[in-house]
């Protein structure tokens, strides 16, 4: 249920939750290690169609615009700016931010501070599109990301492809890791074994999460899969679902696999299947960072990635920590898989590998950013 308050609140975050995707859980992560520091937080929120919405920190302000879409949330949302006047205001997605630099100027709310946080790769995600389409989502970028006071970018590669398509100087555009890790991510890794095929020493699992999409390209991992199985007895769950399940479906039993395969759909808690499988895959087209890879390593689970634009070679160190492989390479992929399995990176290395994604130090950075850091201080002597 939404409240409304007329005290001003020390920080502001548009969001829209549209599902339990990596988005809204990095939003969820942010948003409590900001408020365990005593800050008081209004979570404006333009969808709530999300159980991530459940686990919110219950000092956070929860306030629904009571729209269904970015675009008409652009007047809530100037009136909650020229009431509230909140020192800063931090949208999560592109949109968000467009709407938001129009929103402040509306209100009349100069004194607000605007960011953006950015977590896709923009020419990537827009490379099969044509290139008429990708002028349309890059004008509005250009005219419009030059009201937003700082952009927060995700990755490095994010923060390049952001100051190209925008134009803005290169001060504007700061990279801050996501709020990947929490204590409640390696408790829910401990839970008891989800799936009966983990744990079978005869049968080492490979592991795919996302949503079955073009981007996540789980064919290209279908297809290595059947070269490596046709090498040793294995076995491939994927979590999410998605428009290819069907795709998917039909491509195992043509690849003869069908029986090793599992796809359980999407499941709350992805983390006990990361601990326990031999071995995780991306094989993604594009990613802005990539939580899941985050994740996984942060348990421990030797990876193997696609070198997709952007954050695996960021993560992955170029390809020393575990390997990178082409994207759609499938024959590459399961060469790099098969080679991880021979010869599994140590545990250590790969945790080491992602501390700056823990989520306190990330919203440390997040504060430094907009200002609040004195304020984080404060609360916590208090």
């Amino acid at each position: 249920m939404s409240t409304q308050t007329e005290r001003r609140p020390d920080l502001s975050i548009l969001a829209s939750f549209s599902g339990e995707g990596g988005v809204e859980r990095m939003v969820l992560n942010l948003v409590n290690a900001i408020a365990e520091r005593g800050l008081q937080i209004d979570l404006l929120l333009i969808k709530t169609r999300s159980r991530h919405l459940d686990e919110i920190h219950p000092a956070v302000n929860r306030i629904e615009l009571g729209s269904r879409h970015t675009a008409t949330s652009l007047l809530p949302l100037a009136r909650y700016l020229r009431r509230t006047q909140p020192p800063c205001l931090l949208a999560a997605k592109d949109r968000a931010g467009r709407m938001a630099v129009v929103a402040r100027a509306l209100a009349g709310a100069s004194h607000t501070r605007l960011l953006l946080r950015l977590g896709t790769n923009l020419t990537a995600a827009f490379a099969h599109k044509s290139r008429w389409r990708l002028f349309l989502r890059q004008l509005p970028i250009r005219l419009i990301y030059p009201g937003i006071d700082r952009i927060i970018a995700v990755s490095e590669g994010v923060r390049q492809d952001t100051l190209a398509v925008s134009g803005l100087d290169q001060d504007r555009v700061v990279v801050v890791r996501n709020p990947v890790i929490t204590p409640r991510m390696i408790e829910a890794a401990a839970a008891p074994t989800p799936h009966p095929w983990l744990g079978d020493p005869k049968y080492p699992v490979i592991l795919g999460v996302g949503r079955l999409t073009l981007q996540k390209d789980f064919i290209t991992l279908l297809r290595a899969f059947a070269v490596v199985r046709e090498l040793r007895p294995c076995r491939l769950i994927i979590l999410g679902d998605g428009r290819e399940r069907e795709t998917l479906l039909n491509l195992s039993h043509e690849l003869g696999i069908s029986e090793a395969l599992a796809l359980p759909g999407f499941t709350p808690n992805p983390y006990a299947y990361m601990k326990r499988a031999n071995l995780f895959v991306l094989s993604s087209r594009w990613e802005g960072s990539p939580n899941v890879l985050t994740e996984a390593m942060a348990l421990g689970t030797p990876v193997v990635s696609t070198d997709c634009p952007s954050g695996p070679n960021e993560l992955l160190g170029e390809g020393r920590i575990a390997p990178l492989v082409p994207v759609g390479d499938w024959q590459a992929l399961a060469e790099a898989m098969q080679r991880v399995l021979d010869s599994p990176p140590e545990t250590t290395l790969l945790r080491e590998s992602v501390r700056e994604y823990n989520a306190h130090q990330s919203a440390n950075h997040y504060l430094e950013i907009m200002g609040l850091a004195k304020i984080r201080s404060d609360a916590i002597v208090s």
